[in-house]
């Protein structure tokens, strides 16, 4: 429904605040307009400079750098500079050791002088933060690559670990996905120790200060970094036929494991850390595997009037289904061509083959969808149940006069099927505990966290409510689910809502993300409104909504609980807090306020203004700006506000 301008004399004069409806009808214009001709959409995915340093570092490891290239980066990497000279991890985040380390590197590889000003603020910030030596195990791996950091003061992570059966404890599959791969192939660049020629030092950045761990062997950490120093003893003088066969294998694991776009997981570690390794085994630059690799990392590169940055990873699935999903909410057709092209387009992406989650389930037949164009070894939770959630506003379940299921025509009984193997899937990736991951099922064995080399990151994925609660959204609207499975996925919803009335956001910022996804999903699955969960998420809503009227949350509060809840309000993070108010039933003057905060922070052309982190990759340590964000959530709150408070036209 679009409010039309009305003037109450008969002279004209400026047009009345924008309502809802008009608001939403401009964001739906943005939002088609955004869609490739394939029919899917994504959106940026911003992250922080480390991206774009490291890859001058690959380059510069592997001997292609150019100057072309190092200088755009640079030029990159220095716009995101901050006044004290740091560069954070998020928009307005705190200086970042690592990150500026990392930064300063590639600044020093296109000539950038040490004692240019920007370059002494920025090594001066890193000695005071304890230097090279406080820096992350990653940032020294990369030092100690170019013969910068000593091989023998990394822990040890020996590729002897590939050999290690799935149902031994710290076998690779006790990894998460993402950091399975990536230590794979860390594991061989161990192995190697290669020391490259790098063009000057970083004694500037070091304060000569080692901290050495004062651990005894009645903790885990302790008996762990005793076991580090058992194995660095070992990398000195491996049995040598066990070392040709675990590099073999893990060479082996590398190459299976390289998808059809040239990249590892379709992310940005793995990735150049199994070009090192590779190169290392001997694979020459133009051996095909290398060339798809770094034409891969290539096609990651977006390069215009903002500079030229490299993304870590890229989410047209997730954007599309959420797109999809948003406009239905908005009132378009399924028929609109904008949504039939979404709709196909999605169908040709559904996973069809087992991956390393089939581990842990190998009598699961395949099925879901993936985050990226091209990760098909890895399909995950979260993604299958939004994309049939979008399925399902394009092909709306239809009922013959027996009341089952009656698809009216071939496409409906193709995206059926398709629905059908995806809830399959699904269902069987649920954890022990009642609830979903993302990528694995299973995957808590925390002990891993405990390794001296795992100090950056999560390492296991463990169930997360915001993962849950899609699935059981999504479940609740099959008549083929399991009902079994449903109700222990809703229960530990239940169980794991925090004291204060929220929950936890493992992929987004934080609370209100968390609280923004399981709201809707228990009332979806069957939950009443008038019930205390529901009731104490509300409230808690309320209480941290801001002055202005809107919500935001800082991603500060992954690490300080004073921060749950608060923030510079955002558009995805408003729209999140209304999602669940919507589905609450919740239509009074809170609710008012954030539709108020959206209409008036909204831009001319339909979007809003969004410099804040939203996205989690990893809580606290990996943050994502998904540039879609600001525009998809909000048209699914607007959309459905407007169905609740004006109806459909």
């Amino acid at each position: 429904m679009l409010i039309e301008p009305t003037s109450t004399s008969g002279v004209t004069g400026p047009e009345p605040r924008p309502g809802p409806a008009r608001a939403l009808a401009s964001a739906v214009d943005h939002l088609l307009g955004l869609q490739d001709a394939n029919g899917w959409w994504k959106g940026e995915l911003e992250t922080n400079v480390t991206m774009d340093a490291e890859d001058l570092l690959l380059r510069h490891f592997l001997g292609i750098r150019t100057e072309e290239v190092t200088q755009a980066a640079a030029s990159w990497i220095r716009s995101q500079q901050r006044a004290d000279g740091t560069w954070a991890t998020f928009y307005g985040g705190p200086g970042d050791l690592s990150t500026t380390i990392e930064a300063y590197m590639a600044l020093r590889l296109a000539d950038d002088p040490a004692d240019a000003p920007h370059m002494v603020k920025a090594a001066e910030f890193v000695r005071q933060a304890g230097g090279v030596e406080r820096s992350r195990v990653f940032t020294r791996l990369w030092l100690a690559l170019f013969g910068l950091w000593s091989w023998d003061a990394l822990p040890a992570l020996p590729p002897e670990l590939i050999l290690l059966p799935p149902q031994v404890p710290l076998n690779i599959y006790d990894f998460a996905c993402w950091a399975r791969q990536t230590v794979v192939a860390i594991t061989v660049v161990g192995a190697h120790r290669p020391a490259r020629e790098f063009p000057f030092g970083v004694e500037e950045l070091c304060t000569g200060m080692m901290e050495r761990p004062k651990l005894t062997l009645a903790t885990v950490a302790g008996r762990f970094w005793t076991l580090d120093r058992v194995l660095r003893a070992y990398q000195h003088r491996p049995l040598r036929a066990l070392r040709r066969l675990a590099l073999r294998r893990a060479e082996g694991w590398i190459i299976r494991r390289q998808e059809a776009d040239g990249s590892w997981g379709g992310i940005q570690p793995p990735w150049v850390y199994s070009l090192i390794a590779l190169s290392l085994q001997g694979y020459p630059i133009d051996h095909p595997v290398m060339r798809a690799g770094l034409a891969g990392l290539d096609s990651f590169v977006i390069d215009d009037e903002r500079g030229r940055r490299l993304e870590a990873c890229q989410s047209p699935v997730w954007d599309t289904a959420l797109a999809v999903v948003a406009l239905a909410d908005a009132g378009l057709d399924a028929d609109h061509p904008a949504m039939s092209r979404a709709g196909s387009w999605l169908m040709g992406e559904e996973v069809r083959t087992p991956g390393d989650w089939s581990i842990r389930r190998p009598q699961l037949a395949p099925g879901g969808w993936a985050f990226e164009f091209e990760n098909d070894m890895y399909p995950d939770a979260d993604d299958t149940a939004e994309v049939i959630l979008a399925l399902r506003r394009l092909v709306p379940i239809s009922r013959n006069g027996a009341g089952t299921a009656a698809p009216p025509d071939a496409h409906s009984r193709a995206v059926l099927a398709a629905v059908e193997r995806g809830v399959a899937w699904t269902e069987g990736m649920q954890s022990r505990d009642g609830g979903w991951a993302a990528f694995d099922a299973d995957n808590t064995r925390a002990v891993v966290a405990a390794l001296p080399f795992c100090d950056f990151g999560e390492v296991i994925d463990p169930p997360s409510a915001d993962v849950t609660a899609h699935v059981v959204e999504m479940l609740a609207a099959e008549p083929g689910r399991d009902p079994v499975r449903l109700a222990r996925g809703f229960n530990w919803l239940v169980d794991h809502q925090d004291q204060d009335g929220s929950w936890f956001g493992r992929w987004g910022v934080n609370h209100v993300y968390g609280t923004g996804a399981v709201v809707p999903a228990l009332v979806a699955a069957g939950m009443d409104r008038a019930e205390l969960p529901i009731r104490r998420a509300v409230a808690w809503l309320g209480q941290h909504q801001n002055p202005d009227g809107g919500w935001g949350e800082d991603l500060r509060s992954y690490r300080d609980q004073d921060w749950r809840g608060k923030g510079e309000s955002t558009a995805s993070q408003t729209a999140w807090a209304l999602l669940a108010l919507v589905a609450a039933g919740e239509l009074g003057e809170v609710a008012r306020r954030g539709v108020d905060w959206l209409v008036e922070n909204q831009r001319s052309d339909g979007t809003w203004d969004e410099p804040w982190y939203t996205g989690t990759g990893f809580p606290w340590d990996f943050s994502i700006n998904y540039h879609l964000y600001r525009l998809v959530f909000p048209v699914m709150a607007l959309g459905r506000w407007v169905e609740q408070t004006e109806g459909r036209p």
